[in-house]
């Protein structure tokens, strides 16, 4: 009796030791979150600190490819492979355009779950990883082109933004057009994709199941961080 008294007193005593050690990491793990977002504007702290971190599960698609780096004010400072830039975080820069129908619904695609980033993620505002020598003009041209069949269609410049968390620190720009079909989905980056209104893309914010940072974009494009 007295050594299933004491298994018990042990037993209790580690578990309680375990909740502490978690209560620990979790509070350890949003000060780096926290830590990590100071370096941005005001704005981007905001959403990076509501969003839990994503790391890389996948395989980098096109490994050696050659990709532009740039410093944080968005200078070009040369070029790495994608391996490259993944395995070491560095700067890159994106394009992302948000693809609109005559009714003013939004294109999104998901992600099929082998990708590199955020895999089976929802990403309303598409494009790519700007590739060495290339501008992000022609870059997105080329992405939508090459992953959804969008051809001839004039872009829209809107802003330029920085995003960083875990797995990926961006320079992005991003786009707009107006395209109706047909769409032609690439089976290596795109699960399925379809238009929905801006309510339906707000409940997928909720729900943190959009590409961060596209997600970041859609909130500045549409203002709902003011």
């Amino acid at each position: 009796a007295l050594m299933a008294l004491t298994c018990r007193w042990a037993a209790t005593r580690c578990a309680s030791a375990l909740r502490k050690t978690r209560a620990r990491a979790d509070k350890n793990t949003l000060k780096l979150w926290v830590r990590g977002s100071r370096g941005l504007p005001r704005r981007e702290q905001l959403v990076t600190r509501a969003r839990p971190i994503i790391m890389m599960t996948n395989a980098v698609q096109n490994p050696s490819e050659l990709v532009c780096i740039v410093d944080e004010a968005n200078q070009v400072v040369g070029s790495a492979t994608r391996r490259e830039m993944r395995a070491e975080n560095l700067i890159h820069r994106c394009s992302y355009c948000l693809i609109f129908d005559d009714d003013g619904k939004l294109f999104v695609q998901k992600r099929v779950d082998f990708k590199e980033t955020y895999p089976s993620f929802y990403d309303p505002a598409p494009g790519g990883v700007v590739g060495h020598g290339e501008s992000y003009e022609v870059n997105c041209q080329r992405e939508i082109e090459e992953e959804m069949g969008v051809v001839g269609v004039k872009l829209e410049h809107h802003f330029d933004f920085f995003f960083k968390d875990s797995c990926s620190r961006v320079w992005g720009r991003l786009f707009s057009c107006k395209y109706n079909g047909p769409f032609k989905l690439q089976e290596t980056e795109v699960e399925s994709a379809e238009f929905m209104d801006i309510e339906e893309v707000k409940k997928l914010l909720e729900k943190n199941i959009v590409c961060p940072d596209s997600a970041l974009a859609i909130k500045r494009f549409y203002k709902l961080e003011e």
